[in-house]
């Protein structure tokens, strides 16, 4: 339920975020406002599909928390590696600092927790 709720939270971050700085600012940074939209529509599918349960779902949420983590660690490197690429943060940037480095605590979390309850069939 915790990890539903954290990842509830991070939709709604990551989507108003990304809305506004896409209606407002787009031009600006648009690599980063655009990852930021992403985030938010992962963030959005791995809730749905951990609300939803069952195996298949299940499946589908560690694929995604896989892509997710990948997408962390991608984009954190990038944005360390050349900050001037981003001129302004995404949900990802720096391993998520700005969002106290839950965007890569979150789906390291979640893998564990979904390897760990799947079912077991005879």
């Amino acid at each position: 339920m915790l990890l539903v709720w954290f990842y509830g939270v991070m939709v709604v971050g990551a989507v108003s975020r990304s809305a506004y700085q896409i209606a407002t600012d787009f031009d600006r940074a648009p690599l980063a406002y655009s990852l930021s939209a992403v985030a938010g529509v992962v963030y959005g599918f791995i809730t749905y599909t951990l609300v939803h349960g069952g195996e298949t779902a299940r499946r589908a949420a560690l694929v995604c928390c896989a892509a997710e983590l990948a997408g962390v660690l991608i984009v954190g490197t990038w944005t360390v590696a050349e900050p001037s690429a981003f001129p302004d943060a995404t949900v990802w940037s720096d391993y998520g600092m700005g969002y106290v480095f839950i965007p890569v605590l979150l789906p390291l979390s979640a893998i564990y927790w979904l390897r760990k309850s799947r079912t077991v069939t005879p």
